[in-house]
Order: structure tokens, then sequence, then C-alpha cells
């Protein structure tokens, strides 16, 4: 995959892209990545990327010119080839205007061949880049951040580490949080928890068994898969009704996730 980032600050991204996964991932030819500084498709001399609103209101709105010039001369598919779905190519706005960035979202985006993430900045960014340039404006919460820089980080996380090889053990990435593309496993074995069903995922311990007192459940060491799986679930579902409970109403709940929901409920009254 090809990711190219649009920013005036690609300084920003001399740290994220060292580390961890994502160093591992472009090391391996699996993912590469191009910074481009937005001001160097400024057609002034002064490098002008920005300029007051129309109808005007505080701050500075990204100028559209820079951008679709820095995204032609990228020579990515048009957006027509792109949003039928002819070309395995995605561009996508930073902004807080757009939808909420998901878990779905990433196993869709890292599918792509190449992506092109545009990071806004300052008031926002003219309109025309969103309706006539981008495939899509994505958010990564609801919550106002002073640029895309730090959503572009994220997504680009999230979407390597779903590339076939760029993690150590790729089954890991189906037993996570929010992972919802294959069903909780209901037989007995290892295999049995193979995804979090859409849920967030469940505790995890390790060594030493106890730590200050504070025991790992026993359950997780007696070896019976079952029991364990069930421990399991019902720790997802006990997390998720805790932390994310919206969650629930998304995803599709078997007779046994009522059953314990019904057992956690009682448990809190």
């Amino acid at each position: 995959m090809k990711i190219d980032i649009v920013t005036i600050f690609p300084d920003f991204f001399r740290g994220p892209l060292e580390y961890g996964i994502i160093r591992r991932a472009r090391e391996a030819g699996l993912i590469s990545v191009a910074v481009h500084d937005l001001r160097a498709f400024a057609a002034d001399r002064h490098h002008t990327v920005d300029d007051r609103p129309f109808g005007g209101g505080e701050g500075m709105v990204l100028k559209p010119d820079p951008i679709f010039e820095c995204v032609d001369r990228l020579q990515v598919a048009s957006r027509e080839e792109r949003l039928a779905g002819r070309a395995p190519q995605s561009v996508i706005l930073l902004s807080a205007q757009g939808q909420r960035f998901h878990q779905r979202q990433s196993q869709e985006l890292a599918r792509r061949e190449r992506l092109v993430l545009i990071c806004g900045r300052y008031e926002g960014v003219d309109e025309r880049v969103s309706q006539f340039l981008a495939d899509c404006e994505l958010s990564i919460g609801d919550y106002v951040l002073s640029g895309g820089e730090i959503g572009a980080a994220v997504i680009i996380d999230c979407v390597t580490r779903l590339i076939p090889g760029a993690l150590g053990n790729e089954a890991s990435t189906r037993q996570e949080s929010f992972t919802a593309d294959e069903p909780w496993g209901s037989g007995s074995g290892p295999t049995a928890t193979c995804g979090s069903g859409g849920l967030l995922d469940y505790p995890h311990y390790t060594r030493p068994a106890n730590f200050r007192g504070m025991a790992v459940p026993q359950v997780l060491a007696s070896g019976n898969h079952e029991e364990i799986r069930r421990w399991r679930r019902r720790s997802a579902l006990e997390k998720t009704l805790r932390n994310r409970p919206d969650l629930l109403e998304q995803v599709a709940l078997s007779e046994e996730d009522r059953e314990l929901l019904s057992q956690i409920a009682g448990k809190n009254i």
C-alpha cells in the first residue's frame, strides 16, 4: 500500500512513522509513506495556503488551489473512478466535521492500494475539497484538534496493522475490540475465541499469577477451553456494558449473550 500525507507540518510525521508496526511494515515493503508539504504547491512567492473566510468570521481557511494542485500531481485515479470502485484508492480529508472513524472503516481502507490523507488546519478547509476532491471526510472523535495530523497518524496505524504480514500473529486482529467481521466462537477449544463480535475486547492477564495480592482469575489457568471462552465472553459483555453500552445496540446478541447480560445485571443490583 502507498500512503500520501498532505500537510503544512511535514516534520510532525518524523516520530509516528519511525516506531513499532509502521516502521516494520515500511522496512518490509508492505507500505510506503510519502509526506508532502502543502506550501510547496502554493502558486505565490510567499507560499500562502490559507485565507480569510468569505462572509466574515474568525480564523483562517485552507485554500482549495494548493490542495487540488498537490493531489493532481500525485496522479491518483479520478474521484469518479474511486467512488465507483474501479480504482482501489481513497482520498480522505481529516477534519472535525467528518464522519467518526471506526474499526470497520480501517478494515475497508486496508484493502486499498493507495490512500491520500489531507490534514485540515486552522478554522477549516475550503468546502470544495470535501465536495469535489475527497472521497470522504473523517474525524477520529467528537472533539476538536488543532489539525488533522494526529488523525492521519491514527488512521495509518489502524490500517497498517490490518495489512497481511504487518503483525507477527495475524489472528490477534480478529480478537480486538470493535472487530465484528467474525462471529464469536461457540465451540470448545482454542479457536472458540475468534473475535470480539463488535464488543470491547475481554480482559487480558499475564505472569505473575499473583501480583501484590491481585490474582489472575482461576478459570484462565484451568485448561477448560469452554469455561475460558464463556468467562471471556461474559467479561467482554460486562466491560462493554460499563464503558460503551451503545455498542450493545449495534451487535447481534446470541441467546447466551442475553443470558450472560442478565447475570451481569443481577450481579449489579
